[in-house]
């Protein structure tokens, strides 16, 4: 069997008693890290406390020919990744592909952060809308090319009154922070003419899961020279806000009194 074990939001202690029993139980262990990352622990540390050597897997190995995959036709396999499994879709299509060459499958879930958002913001998870990822500009024949997809998935959303969470882009080592975020999302705002978008509420959350998390509400410019420290962050752009969560924007993320006056239902 293949067992798909998420290990949650941010280091080793994070993973499910179940998912700790799967894991010291399996014949081999796996663990792919580039769909999402543990930033508060390591290889090292994650072997230490399953008791159980770590075989990482690269990009190619999970979305191309997985040729490991042949030792769960025989053997129990345990795939570790963060977060929570089904979440990213090269993992269903790696399930897929496993059910297709006759092996069993189980998913063992974690925490992850589109689950976590609510708890943390207090904005109700039933009031979310698509969310995005904002990615890194890439160039193209010269030109420096920043996209809109994020921006235009904020304004929908917030033209139905719902939040919107935006994933910030992770290429190998280089992880986008919130402050270049917001900066993108101004900068596509401001092409496209809309000048107040700036001034939007918007609340920024880096290390969650972590002792230090930080999180904080303010305008989209504001929160674009915030210090928010290490990553991994996330961006919230809420749309109107039930009285409970206005309050707890205010209580739990600083946002000013005077900036949730125009944002209650």
């Amino acid at each position: 069997m293949l067992f798909f074990v998420g290990l949650g939001l941010y280091d080793e202690r994070d993973i499910s008693v179940k998912g700790l029993e799967i894991v010291r139980s399996a014949d081999v262990v796996y663990a792919e890290f580039y769909t999402s990352r543990l930033m508060g622990t390591s290889i090292e540390r994650l072997e230490q406390l399953y008791g159980r050597e770590i075989r990482m897997l690269s990009r190619s190995e999970i979305e191309g020919e997985a040729e490991w995959l042949e030792h769960a036709r025989e053997r129990n396999v345990a795939l570790l990744v963060g977060g929570d499994p089904m979440i990213s879709t090269t993992h269903l299509d790696l399930r897929l592909r496993a059910i297709e060459m006759g092996i069993d499958t189980r998913v063992i879930h974690g925490s992850n952060i589109a689950s976590a958002v609510p708890g943390i913001t207090g904005l109700q998870n039933y009031r979310f809308g698509r969310s995005a990822t904002v990615p890194f500009p890439h160039i193209v024949r010269g030109k420096r090319i920043v996209s809109s997809t994020p921006y235009n998935a904020v304004k929908d959303n917030l033209r139905r009154d719902l939040h919107t969470l935006l994933y910030l882009d992770i290429q190998d080592e280089r992880f986008m922070c919130i402050n270049e975020a917001a900066a993108l999302l101004i900068e596509v705002a401001n092409v496209s003419g809309d000048g107040n978008f700036a001034s939007n509420l918007a609340v920024g959350i880096a290390r969650a899961g972590s002792e230090d998390m930080c999180i904080r509400a303010g305008t989209l410019s504001e929160l674009k020279t915030y210090s928010f420290g290490p990553p991994l962050h996330v961006m919230v752009i809420p749309g109107r806000l039930h009285f409970m969560e206005a309050k707890a924007l205010r209580m739990l993320a600083g946002a000013p009194e005077e900036l949730l006056s125009g944002y209650e239902l």
